[in-house]
């Protein structure tokens, strides 16, 4: 697969391109591209750009762009997912990098009753976001909402497919039998609670604003590992 860089807008000028240092130098450094060299990058805003170099150097490679693209590798729906902040990163970021490559729109870290962990290393996350949005061949970076409680996730849903992931539920709940029964527009808002679960009161709670259960099989899953089943469903029921 072609390398992709990122290319933020302020490093656009007219047709003109400067990659940001960081990607100049694995550009020339690393792929040893040259002056004359044809190389692809993504704006994090859904734009794709192809771009011959002109002038390369240790942190330097610049050029012009000769074509362009919008939505380059972005799915054609929305998936919201909340997933409670895991006691160990290395676990969300797991599905952090995976949800790239699962076409989810944007992450809320959710800090529920169980949640053991309040706070997120949010540029370490932001990080993984964007080298995942490079390997995968998507052109929109996923959105990191703020960490917030679940209370206030509930009072900003959209009117959408509203899941919640449970272990209790039965067969009936099952993820592909609540996509089928959804006529509505592609767009949907998950909830993955920590590793202790919703409690019986949260369960209550996000009921009552619409979210329906949803069981993802018959063995107790983690967390990330749930976020990661549920958004691959949503992925080829809609794809």
């Amino acid at each position: 697969m072609t390398t992709l860089y990122y290319l933020p807008k302020a490093h656009i000028s007219g047709n003109l391109a400067s990659l940001p240092q960081e990607e100049a130098h694995h550009a020339v450094s690393v792929v040893r591209h040259k002056a004359g060299d044809m190389v692809y990058a993504v704006d994090g805003e859904g734009g794709w750009y192809q771009i011959r170099l002109s002038r390369v150097g240790k942190r330097v490679a610049e050029g012009e762009i000769l074509d362009t693209q919008v939505e380059y590798g972005e799915p054609t729906y929305k998936l919201t997912v909340g997933l409670a902040v895991l006691k160990n990163q290395k676990r969300f970021d797991l599905f952090v990098e995976k949800a790239a490559e699962l076409g989810v729109s944007r992450i809320v870290p959710l800090i529920t009753s169980r949640t053991e962990k309040k706070k997120l290393k949010e540029e370490r996350v932001r990080k993984i976001l964007r080298a995942a949005m490079k390997q995968c061949g998507r052109s929109r970076l996923i959105e990191l909402s703020e960490v917030c409680l679940l209370n206030t996730f509930l009072n900003d849903v959209s009117d959408s497919l509203l899941l919640c992931c449970h272990e209790r539920e039965k067969a009936e709940s099952a993820l592909y039998r609540r996509l089928e029964d959804y006529s509505g527009e592609r767009e949907a808002t998950v909830i993955v609670g920590p590793e202790g679960g919703f409690t019986d009161e949260e369960i209550e709670q996000v009921q009552s604003v619409g979210f329906k259960l949803t069981s993802l099989g018959t063995r107790r899953l983690r967390a990330e590992t749930a976020a990661i089943a549920v958004s691959t469903g949503v992925m080829l029921h809609w794809s």
